[in-house]
C-alpha cells in the first residue's frame, strides 16, 4: 500500500483483545511495507558498516605504498557513500509510508467503529479518550510500526559486524562481539520503569485531554454559570500533572541515553588499549587496528535504535491498549444482522412500553422523564441503551430491527436525538447526505423555517452570497442554539426515511417559529411515518395521535385537546400543572359555577317580587 493508494478499501479486523496483540497485528497487515523498509536499511547500515574496511584497506595500502590497493579502497568508499546515500534516502521514504499508512489504518477503523456505535459511543468511552485516541495515540502507534524495520536493519547488521570482525581479525573481533551484547541489554533492567512511567505520562496526558474537550464541548454553559474559571483550575492542576510525569520520564530515558554514550566509550576504550598491545607485539597491522577500531565507533549509529524501538514501544503500548478498548466495543445487536439486506415498511413498535406509531402518520410521544424519552428514541431506532440491555429490540413491519444489517437498519430508521453534531464545512457539504432524492433541500430548510440562517450565513460568506458555500465552524459553535437545531432538522428531513424519529426537535426555538416548524414537518412528513418525543403543544396539537408514556410502559393514546381535558398525568406534564394547581383550578371552577347559581336565584326572586 502507497500513500496515493489511500484509503484503504478494507482496513480488515483488528486482534483488539490487548495492546501488543494490536500492535503485532498492525505490524502483521504492514508486512510488504516492513520488507521493503528492511532491505533499505540493510542496505544503508552495510553501507555505513563498510567504510571502516574501507578507511584500514586504504591506510595499510599507504603504509605499504601499494597505489592499486589504495584506488581499490577509494573506489570501495565511492561505491559505499553512494550505497549510504540511496539506502538512507530510499529507507525514510519507505518507512514514513509505514508510519502515515498505519496511522491510516488505525484513524479507518476508528471512523469505521464510531460509524457502527453511533452515540452511544460517547455513553461507553469519554469523548475525550476518543479524541486522545484518533490524534496523539494513532501518531504513537505509527512511530512503532515506523521504528520496527529499523530496528530490525540495524539489529541484522550489528549481526553481521560482529561476525565480519572475527572473522577478519579474531583477537579483537570476540571483545567487541562480547562487548555489543553487553551494550544492547545493558538497559532492559531500567526498561520496565521507564515503560511504567511513560504509561502513567499517557494515563494523565489522556485525562487531561479529556477535561479539555469536555471544558470546550461545555463552555457556553460555563460561562453563564461562571464556572470557566472552577475549569480552568481543573486544567491547569492536570496539565501539571503530565508535566510532573513528563519530567520523571525524561529523567529515566536520559539515563538509558547516558548509558547508550557511556558503554560504547568504554567498549570503545578496550578495543584500542587491547589493539595497541596487539600492534606492539606485531600480532595486527596498522590497517586492522583501525578498522576495527572505526567498525566499533560507527556501531553506536545502529545501536542507537535499540533506544528507539524502546522508547517507541513504551509510548506506543499505552496509546495501543486505549485503542484496542475503543476498537473492541461491540453494538449489542449484531452488526451483520441475521436477515437479508431488506428495507422493511409498516408500523413501528416497541415491546418495551406498547408504543405503536402507525404507518405514513406523525405520532407524537410524551415522556414526563427526558433521560427516559432519549432511550427510548434510541431503541425505536435500533440502537441499544447501553451493554447487556435485554430490552427487546423495536419492530418496523414486524420485523426486528436488531436482526437487520446495519446498513439497512440505518437507512429504514432515521434518530435525530436532542444534541445533533453539525459538522464542520460548507452547507451544501453538510447537506449532502444520503437521502431518497424525494425531498429538495430548498424544501427541507423551508419546512424547518431557516430563513434567517441561511441570512446570517450568506452576510458572514467571504467569497460570496450564496449561503451554501458558506462555511459552518466546527460543531455549528458560530450559530445559535436555535439555528443549529433547525439546520439538523432540515438535514434529517432531506434523508427522507421510511421512518423518522425526532427527540426534542424545536427545545430552542421560539413558539412562532416552532408553529411553522410543526406545519413544515407535517406537510414534508405526508405519507411517511414520523415519531416526534416532545411536550411541545404546538407540536403535539398538529399530530394525528398522541402517545404517553408514563413509567415506562404506555399510559394513554388519543389527541392533544382530548388528553388535556381527560388525562391529568398528561396535562402535568404538558402544561406543568401539578395537583396542587390542578385543585385549586376544580375548586375554583366550582366557586364559580356556585356563584353563577347564586346570582340566577336572585335574579328570579326579582322577578317573582315584580310580579
Amino acid at each position: 500500500m502507497q500513500i496515493q493508494d489511500l484509503p484503504y478499501p478494507d482496513p480488515g479486523v483488528p486482534d483488539a483483545r490487548s495492546g501488543p496483540r494490536f500492535l503485532w497485528w498492525l505490524g502483521r497487515n504492514q508486512l510488504g511495507g516492513q520488507v521493503r523498509s528492511l532491505a533499505w536499511g540493510m542496505l544503508h547500515f552495510l553501507a555505513v558498516s563498510g567504510l571502516p574496511f574501507c578507511v584500514g584497506l586504504a591506510i595499510q595500502a599507504v603504509v605499504d605504498r601499494s597505489g592499486t590497493r589504495l584506488a581499490l579502497s577509494g573506489g570501495l568508499l565511492v561505491l559505499c557513500g553512494a550505497c549510504i546515500a540511496l539506502g538512507d534516502t530510499m529507507l525514510h521514504r519507505a518507512a514514513v509510508t509505514n508510519w502515515i499508512t498505519a496511522a491510516a489504518r488505525v484513524q479507518q477503523l476508528l471512523a469505521r467503529k464510531t460509524a457502527q456505535l453511533g452515540s452511544a459511543l460517547t455513553r461507553r468511552v469519554a469523548a475525550g479518550e476518543v479524541v486522545a485516541v484518533s490524534t496523539g495515540d494513532v501518531e504513537k502507534i505509527g512511530w512503532f510500526v515506523e521504528a520496527l524495520s529499523r530496528f530490525a536493519s540495524a539489529a541484522l547488521t550489528v549481526v553481521v559486524v560482529c561476525v565480519a570482525l572475527v572473522v577478519f581479525q579474531p583477537a579483537l573481533g570476540v571483545v567487541v562481539a562480547v562487548g555489543v551484547p553487553v551494550l544492547a541489554l545493558a538497559v532492559l533492567p531500567l526498561l520496565p520503569r521507564a515503560t511504567r512511567r511513560a504509561d502513567v505520562q499517557r494515563e494523565k496526558a489522556g485525562r487531561a485531554t479529556e477535561l479539555a474537550s469536555d471544558t470546550v464541548a461545555g463552555l457556553r454553559v460555563l460561562r453563564g454559570i461562571g464556572g470557566e474559571e472552577l475549569f480552568l483550575d481543573r486544567y491547569r492542576r492536570a496539565s501539571q500533572d503530565v508535566r510532573r510525569a513528563a519530567v520523571r520520564s525524561a529523567r529515566m530515558w536520559s539515563l538509558i541515553s547516558a548509558i547508550q554514550v557511556l558503554l560504547p566509550g568504554l567498549l570503545l576504550i578496550a578495543v584500542v588499549w587491547r589493539g595497541v598491545d596487539l600492534a606492539r607485539d606485531g600480532r595486527i597491522t596498522v590497517g586492522e587496528l583501525v578498522t576495527v577500531y572505526s567498525a566499533v565507533m560507527l556501531l553506536t549509529y545502529p545501536l542507537r535504535h535499540f533506544e528507539e524501538i524502546a522508547m517507541a514501544y513504551s509510548f506506543s503500548r499505552p496509546s495501543a491498549r486505549r485503542a484496542a478498548r475503543v476498537l473492541a466495543l461491540e453494538r449489542v445487536m449484531d452488526g451483520d444482522g441475521s436477515r437479508a439486506a431488506a428495507a422493511p415498511t409498516g408500523d413501528l413498535y416497541d415491546p418495551s412500553t406498547g408504543l405503536l406509531a402507525p404507518a405514513g402518520r406523525l405520532t407524537a410521544v410524551v415522556c414526563g422523564d427526558p433521560d427516559a424519552a432519549g432511550l427510548l428514541a434510541e431503541r425505536l431506532g435500533g440502537h441499544p441503551a447501553a451493554e447487556g440491555d435485554s430490552a427487546p429490540s423495536a419492530l418496523l413491519g414486524g420485523v426486528p430491527l436488531d436482526e437487520l444489517p446495519l446498513d439497512s437498519a440505518r437507512a429504514a430508521v432515521l434518530v435525530q436525538d436532542k444534541d445533533p453534531v453539525l459538522l464542520s464545512g460548507s452547507l451544501r457539504e453538510l447537506l449532502d447526505v444520503p437521502a431518497s432524492g424525494a425531498v429538495r433541500a430548498t424544501d427541507a430548510l423551508e419546512a424547518a423555517q431557516c430563513g434567517d440562517v441561511l441570512e446570517a450565513l450568506s452576510q458572514g460568506s467571504l467569497d460570496s452570497g450564496d449561503p451554501m458555500v458558506a462555511r459552518i465552524t466546527e460543531r455549528g459553535r458560530s450559530l445559535s442554539g436555535g439555528q443549529r437545531q433547525r439546520l439538523a432538522l432540515a438535514r434529517s428531513l432531506i434523508t427522507d426515511p421510511e421512518v423518522l424519529v425526532l427527540d426534542e426537535p424545536t427545545s430552542a426555538v421560539d413558539s412562532h417559529t416552532e408553529a411553522r416548524i410543526a406545519d413544515g414537518i407535517r406537510a414534508l412528513r405526508t405519507g411517511r411515518t414520523t415519531v416526534v418525543l416532545t411536550s411541545s403543544p404546538l407540536l403535539l396539537d398538529r399530530a394525528d395521535e398522541v402517545v404517553l408514556v408514563h413509567e415506562g410502559t404506555v399510559a394513554a393514546v388519543g389527541g392533544h385537546r382530548e388528553l388535556v381535558r381527560s388525562d391529568s398525568r398528561y396535562r402535568a406534564v404538558v402544561t406543568r400543572e401539578t395537583d396542587e394547581e390542578a385543585a385549586a383550578g376544580r375548586a375554583g371552577a366550582d366557586t364559580v359555577r356556585e356563584l353563577g347559581r347564586l346570582d340566577e336565584m336572585e335574579d328570579l326572586e326579582e322577578i317573582e317580587e315584580t310580579a
